[in-house]
């Protein structure tokens, strides 16, 4: 692990933006461009980068993503260690709208998105362990900055990934409970592996932001999607802080 740490931070859906606009890092990628330049928001004694995985304004949809580009440039530009926020659905209790969660686990129901960096002659072959995809000392250190300000997290779970940008149906949903899913996201794949390809340390935080299709028996809204989200934003930028002040003092990852 590098002296000096840096964390890059991905923003989901409700979070586009991250603290005042610092410096913009441009890298430019094999696999073309990420969402939108990379943010540098603090150098010292941590290096902060943020990207909006979604692009700012929000506009590329989970399909559409150029997650190879997004993890590529997150690297070159330094990053350590990688801190990706999403927004899902919550199938069953106590993933319940409005909780914070830091999934161990995933599943993944998408089709047609560049998944590897391996996917040619000319790239050598890896096949990545991927049995706990987010677990590393960035997790560990994220769970105890959460106990060390007394915010509640959910610590574990498994999410189902969709193809999106469409919600999912009651009947997927139900599926997804069966296979062991506990929230049905968008975007935690290829992004998830991506990182583990690169060596990155991956940990993830997801807002659940409504009941997943079915579950509540009534239809999903975006406004109402929207309107929850507002409080555990609140709730994740405090966790945010702490992380950040807690690397910031020199005490690396767990």
């Amino acid at each position: 692990m590098a002296e000096a740490l840096t964390l890059a931070l991905v923003g989901g859906t409700g979070l586009t933006e991250l603290g005042a606009p610092g410096e913009t890092i441009d890298v430019d990628t094999p696999y073309g461009s990420p969402s939108a330049p990379l943010q540098l928001l603090e150098s010292e004694p941590l290096r902060l980068m943020f990207l909006p995985r979604h692009g700012n304004p929000h506009r590329f949809p989970p399909h559409r993503v150029n997650y190879r580009a997004n993890m590529w440039a997150l690297r070159e530009a330094g990053a350590d260690h990688v801190l990706a926020v999403s927004a899902v659905g919550g199938i069953h209790s106590p993933y319940a709208p409005g909780t914070l969660a830091l999934p161990e686990q995933l599943i993944d129901y998408t089709w047609g998105r560049d998944h590897s960096y391996s996917d040619s002659e000319d790239v050598p072959l890896v096949h990545v362990d991927f049995t706990y995809p987010y677990e590393g000392p960035l997790r560990r250190a994220l769970l105890a900055s959460a106990e060390g300000i007394s915010a509640e997290v959910v610590d574990g779970g498994c999410i189902g990934v969709f193809q999106g940008p469409r919600l999912e149906s009651a009947a997927e949903i139900e599926k997804a409970k069966r296979d062991g899913c506990d929230m049905a996201g968008m975007t935690s794949l290829p992004e998830a592996g991506l990182a583990r390809e690169l060596g990155l340390d991956y940990a993830g935080i997801a807002v659940v932001s409504n009941w997943a299709a079915g579950v509540s028996g009534e239809l999903l809204s975006e406004d109402d999607i929207a309107e929850t989200l507002k409080e555990p934003m609140v709730r994740l930028r405090n966790i945010l802080r702490e992380l950040i002040g807690y690397l910031a003092q020199g005490r690396k990852p767990l």
